[in-house]
């Protein structure tokens, strides 16, 4: 075997000349002749001839995408330089298992992708990668937002995680697939169906993996089925920082309640069986499974990486001595296989066919308006949307859930009562649906907004999970994968902080980078904002939404009012159920309860139950005094009942005319319908409970300036920027009735 020991930068050339080299060089006698291909192809392994030769063509392919895309980069003919060289061993685990089994892949994933490929015909591997390497339109997997591994029919659902953000949802799919069994679900794959989830061993280490490593051995412990097989691609290094030396053996391999198992990835020979024993234990006992898979790292993290800044030269030259690549061919040869000539001719011509593919995508459509980019992101139909939106359940099915009084013959209700109501609606017109989260099923939710659910629907449809998130979300991604429609419930809008990126980074990207492909849809209930009397501090009085608000795609909905809320989300539902859309559902918890406006026992705040055939278009304000002009008050939430009374206390001393506009849709606000009532109103009142950075408002004042408001007389009533102290000290940094008509006032004094 020849090693360059070359100072040059480029180790992609000597990594490729290494190959050619140590092939040339072999002048042992083959220990056995070319044989079929049913054949074994040495003692201590199961690996067929055939088997060997399709796997290290598979691994040939991945080496010359890369190399291909270390070349054509400089000529920005490719955008995307991370690699998979050094884990080709990872085609096993495609190998292994079945193409209806669903995979989250970790970026290095070339070999696993292609060994894929061979499971339905007609489908080439390298034109596919060629397309996503050259950002071509005709991508299959993105239509060209990203280099991501996918394929709708090879069920592996793109994705851009690095840091293992994508554990959550890999154990939530897992889940999934009995979950599906238990509420009689029809699955989009077969029933014993087990989940691959890849990631590096420097991401093993990241806090949204292991929380998903948790929640695995906690599903092994309480013997609930989640067959998913975690496979820790282990090269010992994380970028630039090195893993310790048996750090991953040390962390999993005596974890009681998830199965560990160890394959060389480096030897196809020797790893193959090692692999193949841990699929079959995953398969088999449904129980979540650890692969620990040993790779190395060739080439530097990408074309961009100059490993050498970080790394001595006798540690790169290991790695490059370790090349799984030089392995197989050694077997190759010393098995007969193939010649040195046959060999070196096959490894030039897969070369040539990935420069051609490329070339020839370079040619291909790219995308060039905001229209096409966007397109994926937030598909809607708004009159498909509002037809599933109205329709009903017929009665006589409301009457086993509600009994012989229907709730929208009952007298008026506040606000949680009418979300409950609607949910057990939404739950009868749905039967895939499941609502889960932290205390969610017996105890009926800290406020009691969910009560009596679990009684009605039981636990397969109605439970509670673990005090975690993460896994609440990744849960909700995987129910969706698999064409349920979840309800998950985060119990504080602060607590959603904790695991954002699920939403941010997975859940509302995944229309994006699919190109519309796949979806996961899921109306997220979270109960937050402001007022609550007895609590303090951010994590029960949180008013900060921007995280939120910043999500493309994410529709956000926050009633003020118990006919709104379940009308609304009827329509949340509907925009899950037709185009698939990630949404939340903001509940203002301080006013659940609420069943007075103006005065105690008025009853002024209490609604009836709409008939369900009743919603509310996406973006559709609810105005009040929709004919008065002399002031424009713009909020929502807690907001509008503090607005009406303002209203009407000006109305009473002054003679003011107030219209009050409740959004009621956060995200993306209506900010056509915005604009309309500012002109129409002499003066303008922002009032947002959120903070004065990054609330709503921002985007309300935006949206009236944009608008031809400009030159309206203004002023914006919003949170200070700090966390909510407790008692009475909360009222100093929120809006409130008092500081509401006071900047009315001086607005009107203008």
């Amino acid at each position: 075997m020849t090693l360059s020991r070359s100072k040059q930068l480029n180790r992609a050339e000597v990594v490729d000349q290494n190959f050619t080299a140590s092939v040339r060089a072999w002048n042992g006698a083959p220990k056995a002749r070319q044989r079929g291909d049913s054949e074994i192809l040495c003692a201590g392994t199961s690996l067929t001839v055939g088997a060997f030769r399709e796997l290290f063509e598979s691994q040939l392919i991945s080496r010359h995408l890369d190399l291909m895309a270390r070349v054509l980069r400089v000529q920005n003919k490719v955008f995307y330089t991370i690699g998979s060289s050094g884990h080709e061993g990872n085609a096993m685990v495609a190998r292994l298992t079945r193409h209806t089994d669903p995979a989250f892949l970790h970026y290095r994933s070339g070999g696993f992708m292609a060994e894929r490929f061979r499971k339905l015909p007609g489908m080439d591997p390298i034109m596919d990668s060629a397309l996503s390497f050259a950002a071509s339109k005709l991508d299959p997997a993105s239509g060209g937002r990203h280099k991501v591994w996918g394929s709708k029919p090879l069920w592996v659902l793109p994705q851009t995680s690095t840091i293992a953000s994508h554990p959550p949802k890999a154990f939530g799919t897992a889940m999934a697939i009995d979950q599906a069994k238990r509420i009689g679900h029809e699955l989009p794959i077969p029933d014993d169906s087990i989940v691959i989830c890849s990631f590096g061993d420097a991401s093993a280490n990241h806090a949204t993996a292991q929380g998903a490593f948790n929640a695995a051995e906690w599903a092994g412990y309480q013997q609930i089925k989640a067959p998913v097989l975690f496979v820790c691609e282990d090269n010992g290094i994380g970028i630039s920082v090195r893993t310790p030396t048996g750090w991953i053996a040390h962390s999993f391999a005596q974890r009681q309640h998830m199965q560990y198992f160890a394959a060389d990835g480096l030897d196809l020979a020797d790893g193959y069986d090692q692999v193949a024993a841990a699929v079959d234990y995953c398969r088999r006992e449904r129980k979540p499974t650890f692969l620990h898979l040993r790779t190395t790292r060739l080439m530097g993290h990408a074309g961009t990486d100059f490993e050498i800044e970080y790394r001595n030269f006798d540690d790169i030259f290991a790695g490059e001595a370790a090349d799984p690549l030089l392995r197989s061919a050694t077997l190759a040869l010393e098995y007969g296989v193939y010649s040195a000539d046959e060999l070196l001719a096959h490894y030039e011509d897969i070369r040539a066919r990935c420069f051609q593919a490329a070339e020839a995508a370079d040619q291909t459509p790219k995308l060039t308006t905001l229209e096409e980019v966007v397109a994926p992101l937030a598909p809607y139909t708004p009159d498909a949307v509002m037809a599933e939106a109205t329709r009903a359940p017929s009665n006589e099915e409301r009457a086993k859930v509600f009994g012989a009084t229907l709730p929208e013959a009952q007298p008026g209700k506040h606000l949680a009562i009418l979300i409950n109501q609607a949910l057990h609606d939404l739950m009868l017109k749905y039967p895939s649906s499941l609502l889960f989260g932290e205390d969610v099923a017996q105890k009926g939710g800290v406020y009691t907004v969910t009560k009596g659910l679990w009684n009605k629907f039981k636990g397969a449809r109605v439970f509670n999970t673990l005090l975690d998130e993460t896994t609440i979300l990744g849960l909700a991604q995987g129910l969706a994968n698999l064409g349920m429609l979840p309800i998950p419930e985060i119990q504080y809008l602060a607590y959603y902080h904790n695991a954002c990126d699920q939403i941010r980074g997975e859940a509302a990207s995944l229309q994006f980078f699919s190109n519309n492909q796949y979806r996961n849809p899921m109306v997220i209930r979270i109960a937050g904002l402001g007022y609550q009397k007895g609590f303090g501090g951010h994590f029960h009085n949180d008013n900060s939404m921007a995280a939120l608000r910043d999500i493309p795609g994410l529709t956000i909905a926050c009633p003020s009012r118990g006919d709104d809320a379940a009308m609304m989300l009827r329509t949340l539902m509907a925009l899950s159920h037709v185009d698939g859309r990630v949404s939340v559902f903001l509940e203002p918890i301080a006013l659940y309860m609420t069943k007075d406006l103006h005065e105690a026992g008025d009853g002024a705040w209490s609604f009836a139950y709409p008939a369900p055939d009743q919603a509310i278009a996406l973006g559709e304000p609810r105005l009040y005094g929709e004919n008065n002009t002399d002031l424009l008050i713009v909020g929502y939430g807690n907001a509008i009942p503090m607005s009406l009374r303002v209203a009407k206390q000006l109305e009473a001393e002054r003679g003011i005319k107030t219209r009050v506009m409740d959004l009621r849709w956060l995200q993306p606000l209506n900010d056509a319908a915005i604009a309309t009532h500012g002109r129409q109103c002499a003066r303008i009142l922002v009032v947002d409970e959120g903070r004065k950075s990054a609330g709503p408002g921002e985007g309300v004042i935006t949206a009236l300036v944009e608008g031809g408001c400009g030159d309206k007389p203004t002023a914006r009533v919003c949170g200070t920027d700090t966390y909510t102290p407790l008692a009475g000290a909360a009222n100093l940094v929120l809006p409130s009735d008092a500081t509401i008509k006071a900047a009315a006032l001086e607005l009107l004094a203008r």
